[in-house]
């Protein structure tokens, strides 16, 4: 091998051996890499797969989330301003003129302030203690819900809280006290949501209205700080000082133990934990650095107990008939209302379970929701009405020892409005409303709206068409074969004119008009279907018996009253009400009457009606009230008034129902046991009716109208007829008899069509006898040959 081959073989080999020991060299240093590089591999793939596990979990975490919220509502600004301002307050019922009723008080019972109105120490306690970190965060401290989300899972430590402030409110005023991650989510959100629409301080102030805060030293419920500061120490919430502050911003988080006073508004023996509690709140300050370490301990040491309320004992509001009647009529309104926005029908609503859900949550919001009702009620007419059966309801008394009841109710006549009424002689006796609850036999006083109103409203008579007046039983019916009596005899055995028949009261003759029109329009319930139920009249199978058209239905005194304010209101029904309108806690209208004119009677009827039972009024056959009311006040028995009584079966019942053009007076007297009152009721009625409109009129004269009269409308028909047949004049043949019809006329008033030519049969519900009986007595008759010439010549059959 020639040398400069054998030189590279050795520089071969040296390199090879180089390279061995190189490796020999290193192979601790190596080994120890590669171990690094192994554990860095690992703990990277460690770490992807923890970041990847972590953002599935928050993906995961993300869903479920989104899966509570699922469903919650978005609120806009107004509506959740709305729901945290919702405070719980009492509820006030008012006059016409915006005087105070009566206040419904709440549980608890509550009165809500403005921020400035609420001492800074206050605000400035209880951020200390219950929320450090409020004015810092946006409604919601994430490190705090996971960790009370960690103590919930794991049942450890689950009342640490996490809430903050903005959170509790959110849980107060629109979501509940349900303990459940749906629950939370939902509040997170919205919390969030309240931080964007209220500043802190409205937050803070909301917070401070609506808390619970134990007890006053009533032993009443207490709520929100103004009723904290004045029923614990007797200072409004501005005037708290820096010890007061503290132990009423403590209060909250366990009212009940930390309240000093028992359900009897006495101090507990031991109310060390209230004082151990204030104790607690001043440090937390102290720790924030809201106080001093001077005020700190200054107000620690302050004597609070010194400033604690004696104990008083609750006010007691004494109710009557006035507050339960407006209170009961606005909480049926609200329920109604409540239920037409939920959806129900009329026909469900009148489902007594479903009624008395809807009115049980009326109650509750009447209860809490701080509303305004403001009522009809005239407050001096009012009052005048109850010092009127005061001093007269005396005047009813029949002399048995028994005391005879009265309801009154004043309405006006355009509107429906109610001024006033008369529940019973005495509430603290007589709880019974005999105005709005009590119904009894109508008797005479439903003749105008039942009998002679739809009569003349049909064209079927007018104010001076006869109706006879003849003996007679009942034909059907329970009563079949009994006499039909009017109050005074059995018959006067003729004709009277319809004024005259409704003057006088007469039961026979309303009777005959009755069945004279069920039996033309075909229907025993014409009347009722056609006029009646449009003026809320209750429905009934007796409107279609023959005893009827006297009175037999039960009705109610506002009912009754509504029937003759629709007459003198130009045959127009407006219900009576009570309620003008409710408000709500921040003064929006949340309902308000309305109108609703209903034409019943034509304004030719109404008028008619009104003219014919002025005469029942000035001609006095069945009430003196006119020349009793002249003595009591001369001045008002000059107002243009019509009306109608009413006396039923052994005087059980006596009415008298009375209108002016613009108000009508109407009042039911008898016993609650509807045993008879002695003879006389009607007078005795009237001499009551006669001071209670007195005593109205001294408060409020010009309700009365005293200057306006009743007038007949363009359209009646002033027709002259026969005084002696209601009928057109002329001469009358029957069976080859011509009778000459005395001489006279009248002027008879129709609604529609108007009288038909003088006939034989000229009345409504006569016999052939009845007839008979009136020819032959009142006239001259002869056979037709005889008075072909001269019919003047005809013989005297008298």
């Amino acid at each position: 091998m020639d040398f400069l081959a054998h030189k590279k073989k050795i520089k071969k080999q040296g390199k090879k051996r180089n390279k061995n020991k190189s490796r020999a060299g290193l192979g601790g240093p190596f080994a120890l890499n590669v171990s690094l590089r192994v554990i860095q591999t690992m703990l990277l793939g460690f770490i992807v797969v923890l970041f990847l596990g972590g953002m599935l979990a928050l993906g995961i975490g993300a869903g479920y989330f989104a899966h509570l919220v699922e469903g919650t509502s978005v609120l806009t600004k107004t509506e959740i301003q709305q729901k945290v301002g919702d405070v719980a307050e009492s509820s006030k019922l008012l006059y016409d003129d915006s005087q105070e009723l009566a206040t419904i008080q709440s549980d608890p019972i509550r009165e809500k302030v403005a921020s400035n109105e609420i001492s800074p120490w206050v605000k400035k306690a209880l951020v200390a203690t219950e929320d450090e970190n409020f004015y810092k965060h946006h409604g919601v401290v994430p490190k705090a819900v996971v960790r009370a989300s960690l103590a919930e899972i794991v049942g450890f430590g689950a009342g640490s809280g996490g809430s903050t402030l903005t959170q509790q409110l959110i849980k107060q005023q629109v979501l509940t006290n349900e303990t459940s991650f749906k629950r939370k989510a939902n509040e997170i959100v919205l919390a969030l949501d309240l931080e964007k629409y209220l500043s802190k301080d409205e937050i803070l102030t909301a917070y401070l209205n609506i808390s619970p805060f134990g007890r006053n030293n009533k032993g009443q419920n207490i709520a929100g700080v103004e009723e904290a500061a004045v029923g614990i120490f007797g200072v409004h919430a501005k005037d708290l000082n820096l010890a007061q502050s503290a132990f009423i911003a403590g209060l909250p988080q366990s009212p009940i133990v930390y309240s000093p006073y028992t359900n009897t508004g006495d101090l507990k023996q031991d109310y060390s934990y209230g004082m151990a509690r204030k104790d607690d709140v001043l440090f937390n300050m102290y720790r924030e650095q809201v106080i001093s370490k001077k005020e700190y301990e200054a107000a620690k040491k302050y004597d609070l107990a010194k400033d604690f309320q004696g104990r008083q004992d609750v006010e007691v509001q004494q109710h009557g008939f006035l507050y339960y009647t407006v209170y009961n009529e606005a909480i049926s309104i609200i329920a109604k209302q409540q239920a037409k926005d939920d959806g129900v029908s009329d026909a469900e609503y009148k489902k007594d379970e479903v009624s008395t859900r809807y009115i049980e949550q009326a109650k509750v919001k009447m209860q809490n929701q701080g509303l305004t009702v403001k009522s009809t009620i005239n407050k001096n007419i009012y009052d005048a009405m109850q010092l009127g059966v005061a001093e007269y309801g005396q005047y009813l008394d029949d002399g048995s020892g028994e005391t005879v009841e009265t309801g009154s109710v004043l309405m006006d006549n355009s509107t429906g409005r109610i001024y006033g009424f008369v529940g019973s002689r005495d509430y603290t006796t007589n709880q019974n409303n005999h105005a709005f609850d009590t119904s009894r036999q109508a008797g005479s006083s439903i003749k105008p709206v039942l009998v002679y109103g739809p009569a003349i409203d049909q064209g079927l008579l007018g104010s001076e068409s006869r109706i006879a007046d003849f003996p007679m039983k009942y034909q059907h019916g329970e009563h079949a074969g009994k006499a039909l009596e009017n109050a005074e005899n059995k018959g006067s055995k003729t004709f009277q004119t319809a004024r005259e028949a409704l003057t006088e009261s007469t039961n026979i003759t309303a009777y005959h008009v009755y069945q004279d029109m069920l039996s033309k329009k075909g229907s025993d319930q014409y009347a009722y279907e056609n006029y009646l139920k449009k003026m809320n009249y209750p429905s009934s199978d007796t409107w279609g018996v023959e005893s009827a058209p006297l009175g037999t239905t039960n009705v109610s005194t506002l009912t009754e009253v509504n029937g003759f304010q629709t007459l003198a209101n130009g045959g127009t029904y407006e219900q009576g009400y009570l309620i003008d309108s409710i408000t709500d806690s921040t003064g929006k209208e949340i309902y308000k009457h309305k109108d609703n004119p209903v034409q019943v009677y034509s304004k030719a009827t109404a008028s008619i009606m009104n003219d014919m039972m002025r005469s029942v009024i000035t001609e006095q056959k069945t009430t003196p009230f006119k020349s009793i009311l002249s003595g009591v006040n001369y001045q008002l028995s000059t107002a243009d008034w019509v009306g109608k009584t009413g006396t039923t079966d052994n005087y059980a019942d006596n009415w008298l129902i009375v209108s002016t053009p613009t108000i009508t007076l109407g009042s039911w007297t008898g016993r609650d046991d509807n045993q008879p009152m002695a003879d006389g009721a009607g007078t005795r009625t009237a001499n009551y009716m006669a001071y209670l409109a007195g005593r109205i009129y001294q408060v409020n004269p010009n309700i009365f109208g005293t200057s306006e009269k009743f007038e007949l409308s363009d359209d009646v028909k002033q027709v002259k007829v026969s005084d002696f047949t209601g009928l057109k004049a002329g001469k009358v043949t029957h069976n080859g008899t011509t009778y000459q019809v005395p001489s006279g006329e009248t002027t008879s008033l129709w609604a529609k069509d108007g009288p038909a030519a003088n006939t034989y049969e000229f009345g409504i519900g006569g016999a052939d006898a009845d007839y008979k009986t009136y020819w032959n007595t009142r006239n001259k008759s002869s056979s037709k040959a005889k008075t072909t010439d001269n019919d003047d010549q005809a013989d005297d059959d008298d």
